[in-house]
């Protein structure tokens, strides 16, 4: 029978409806995503762009700016009204960071201190984007495969893109925050991370310094979060000394995903405070050093989103939670 389940943090409802698993046309067949290995012709490990400076500590990871970049930071910064309507030019910063030499298209065949580096390198550049006053949010995401997004170049690289202004979705969880800090004096994400841990119904996989779960109210089938057991707000100076158990999760849950779901296409994106989370003046988020908790999400592409998740923002998810845990969690990873 379908269950309505409320995410705790933005209060989204999402039905968990198990018949829609056996309606024909609502899964995305992965047979389809097969990516170039012709690395001849790859941009990437020909890769002709001056790197960005400060960059990595690794000289297996490469910063370049984006030829396709969706904002501009060489563009003057202007903001203006329009009647009802506020309009900023296309001011911001877009990069790629590629992961390899190799060509390999998967982060998580990578050796661990090569991924760790990858997430060292997404600190390095953050914290010098925030240097930018104009800059208020900064998001490195990874597009896997042509179903999430992605060209099918099969060689590992993820984004960093800085915004002038606060997206909506990261707002709706800061305000989320807010208010379960403002009622009960503690951190959501913290209260949460204990309460998977103890109930254990959800847990995909732990290390020491980190925790991956299927959300209690999951969008999609196999959507996982994977949050720092230790309270930090921003990723850039949370991830200090804990990038190798950060790659090690996550290779641990994509060796999983390779192995018992077919190697699907997926997005991660990293959830991280605002560039302002420190300024004394930003009063209207002055507690988000104690409320907001970085983490990272992680979405599989194996359902389509059809007319009434999006006319309603309601998702429909084709598994329980608790049983995509349990699945994952019975997969055997190499070591």
């Amino acid at each position: 029978m379908p269950e309505l389940r409320k995410d705790p943090v933005i209060g989204r409802w999402v039905i968990i409806a198990s018949e829609r698993a056996r309606r024909p046309g609502n899964f995305i067949d992965t047979s389809d995503i097969e990516l170039e290995d012709d690395k001849t012709e790859c941009a990437f490990c020909n890769n002709r762009r001056k790197p960005i400076v400060p960059g990595s500590p690794s000289e297996e990871v490469t910063v370049v700016r984006s030829r396709d970049a969706v904002l501009d930071g060489s563009a003057e910064f202007q903001r203006a009204k329009r009647g009802l309507y506020d309009v900023i030019n296309g001011f911001g910063a877009h990069e790629i960071v590629i992961e390899s030499r190799e060509h390999v298209a998967n982060i998580a065949d990578l050796p661990l201190d090569q991924m760790a580096s990858v997430f060292e390198t997404y600190a390095i550049r953050m914290r010098h984007l925030e240097k930018d006053g104009r800059f208020q949010y900064v998001l490195a995401y990874k597009n896997y495969g042509p179903t999430a997004g992605s060209r099918k170049i099969g060689h590992s690289r993820s984004h960093i893109v800085a915004t002038p202004v606060q997206p909506l979705r990261v707002k709706e969880k800061l305000i989320g925050a807010k208010k379960y800090f403002d009622a009960r004096k503690s951190c959501i994400y913290c209260d949460l991370i204990r309460q998977e841990i103890e109930a254990r119904d959800r847990i995909v996989c732990e290390t020491e310094r980190f925790v991956a779960l299927i959300p209690f109210a999951a969008r999609f089938l196999f959507e996982t979060w994977i949050l720092p057991k230790d309270h930090h707000c921003d990723f850039h100076n949370g991830i200090k000394g804990n990038e190798k158990d950060l790659a090690l999760i996550l290779k641990m849950y994509l060796q999983k995903l390779q192995t018992g779901v077919d190697d699907p296409a997926y997005n991660f994106v990293i959830q991280t405070a605002p560039f302002h989370a420190a300024d004394p003046n930003a009063a209207k988020w002055k507690t988000l050093q104690q409320d907001y908790h970085w983490h990272i999400e992680l979405m599989p592409r194996l359902t389509r989103v059809a007319g009434f998740e999006k006319g309603t923002g309601f998702y429909i998810c084709a598994i329980p939670p608790e049983d995509m845990a349990e699945y994952l969690r019975g997969i055997e990873i190499k070591d």
